[in-house]
């Protein structure tokens, strides 16, 4: 019988405190059974990606110790950075890596956010193959307002989250977790201050024709380097 091995990439708004990010993964790394691969925080968008693999229980409960703790240690209304977020734990997709299936991480999902929902009491939305509604599968649009926006959102009732109160937490603000498959991401650097020309480009990676359908592109602003 093959193992069933999930990957978990959790993105923290956090990018520059490293005492703060290890508190996170120490809290990932005391779950049985999990290997954390890499953790890759970026200063100019103060955030930090951490991937981690295991088996789909123990993967589960590291993504909520992970939340739990993003939640104690970081807080929302002091935070800024170029990268669009929306919470503490902004995004945290799992993915299908051996003998489990897309609908198995999409269930995962589920369970994180209803566990989230229910003993943080924090609002969360899901998105990709988790996604219940098919306006909310894009990640940019569940994201679009981001933290600054979020108590408004909250009021729509067309965004009520799909666990927890509808209910904005300054300190917190809100998880989006989902199913989807590896994603490979990389910056290109322009030589411009001007943020329109990266949006340019971004909008036209989108529309590109031959270009995958799962394909996005977004533009942020970095600090200038010597």
């Amino acid at each position: 019988m093959s193992q069933r091995v999930v990957e978990c990439v959790p993105n923290f708004s956090e990018g520059r405190d490293g005492a703060r990010i290890r508190v996170i993964t120490d809290a990932i790394q005391a779950v049985k059974g999990i290997r954390l691969l890499d953790v890759d925080p970026g200063a100019d968008t103060n955030r930090t990606v951490v991937t981690f693999v295991g088996d789909p229980d123990s993967v589960a409960e590291a993504a909520f110790q992970a939340v739990k703790t993003a939640a104690q240690v970081l807080d929302m209304s002091t935070h800024s950075g170029a990268h669009p977020r929306m919470g503490a734990t902004d995004v945290c997709p799992f993915i299908p890596v051996e003998g489990v299936t897309m609908e198995d991480c999409a269930d995962l999902a589920r369970r994180l956010g209803e566990r989230v929902g229910r003993e943080l009491q924090l609002p969360v939305y899901l998105y990709e193959h988790a996604a219940r509604l098919p306006e909310r599968r894009n990640l940019a649009t569940v994201r679009r307002g981001e933290y600054e926006g979020l108590a408004e959102k909250l009021k729509d009732p067309a965004w009520a989250p799909d666990f927890g109160p509808a209910r904005f937490d300054a300190k917190a603000g809100a998880l989006i977790t989902g199913a989807r498959e590896f994603l490979v991401a990389y910056n290109i650097t322009l030589n411009s201050r001007d943020k329109a020309h990266a949006t340019d480009i971004a909008l036209s990676c989108g529309k590109r024709a031959g270009w995958p359908a799962a394909a996005r592109a977004t533009a942020s602003t970095a600090a200038a380097r010597s």
